[in-house]
């Protein structure tokens, strides 16, 4: 019995225990839906969590890498607007072709990211004050191109949006796989690339990193440019979605991203996480918003209030993880 009470604590003690807790909690989340509810276990309804928040996970990805190294960034949700608008724009009114469209508006959110990355680095500013400057200035250039939700009839646009991929009996929308497809991507570049490791080498100590030789500087502002990229490819897709740009779109999201890639078990302090672990998180987000959905009889707030209550939960557990370390 000792020994097994010594390998909870050995387990619950490892950084990888919150992972394990999101997984094991999407799977009683599920369990406890398809008991509930019929029909909930379908095979779409479980594709249909990676259509409805596939702009979502992108966010989430570079919002992981920005927590990995140690950092925030509170500017995602507005240029993901910001993105819609000028997509929107660009298409409906200068009348440019929708490749080109898409590799502006992913250039553009690149820039300024990285910007928002070289200040903070260049000038010692706190990533949080930065990158709330970049989310009122991102929402307030959404209402120089019009204050008015713009409608995109784009025939690609318009296409992508109605397009439905098979996919092992059911389907799924370019949207999601284009999302599954860069979480991929995050995981190699992550986890198997010299850029990854001086990721997580900067988020663990930025001047044991310094010190090693590593580019911290262009490590961090590289960094903030692919999170501006993904929430610029999270606007293209939430473009697919809603066929609007509009500066109200994605109001909050940013608060969904942080929270989905710290209860996928990302350390808030930064230098341990898995960037596949955004996945898990979205999709308990995504499955509390069905549970809500399939009982019918809760108001759409509680999504929040039981996000806001996971997320405080998973933060105190990673505070306790971090004092049990240093305790060790």
């Amino acid at each position: 019995m000792s020994a097994v009470l010594r390998g909870v604590r050995t387990l619950s003690g490892a950084p990888s225990f919150t992972s394990l807790v999101t997984v094991l909690l999407l799977a009683a989340m599920l369990l406890a839906g398809g008991a509930a509810y019929e029909g909930f276990l379908s095979l779409q309804v479980m594709l249909n969590l990676l259509i409805d928040n596939a702009f979502l996970l992108v966010i989430a990805i570079g919002m992981g890498f920005v927590i990995l190294s140690g950092g925030i960034d509170l500017s995602v949700g507005a240029v993901l607007a910001l993105a819609t608008m000028i997509s929107a724009w660009l298409l409906q009114v200068a009348h440019w072709p929708p490749a080109a469209v898409i590799a502006t508006v992913l250039l553009l959110g690149a820039c300024f990211g990285g910007g928002m990355g070289a200040v903070i680095h260049y000038f010692r500013l706190q990533p949080f004050i930065v990158t709330l400057a970049g989310m009122f200035l991102a929402r307030g250039l959404c209402y120089l191109i019009s204050i008015e939700s713009i409608t995109i009839e784009d025939p690609l646009f318009v296409a992508m949006s109605q397009t439905q991929l098979p996919f092992l009996g059911g389907f799924l929308s370019p949207g999601a796989v284009v999302a599954l497809a860069m979480l991929a991507f995050a995981v190699w570049l992550a986890h198997y690339s010299a850029f990854g490791r001086a990721l997580y080498a900067v988020g663990g100590n930025e001047q044991s990193a310094a010190m090693m030789g590593l580019a911290v500087g262009r490590t961090k502002i590289l960094v903030y440019a692919f999170s501006g990229f993904c929430a610029a490819l999270a606007g293209v897709l939430f473009s697919f979605y809603m066929l609007s740009g509009y500066g109200l779109h994605a109001q909050g999201t940013e608060l969904d991203a942080i929270a989905a890639v710290v209860i996928g078990g990302t350390l808030l302090t930064g230098g341990y996480g898995y960037v596949a672990g955004a996945l898990s998180g979205v999709l308990v987000l995504g499955t509390i918003q069905t549970l809500i959905a399939f009982d019918g009889t809760l108001s759409s707030w509680w999504t929040k209030i039981v996000i806001g209550a996971l997320l405080f939960v998973f933060c105190v557990v990673q505070r306790v993880m971090a004092f049990r370390t240093k305790a060790g």
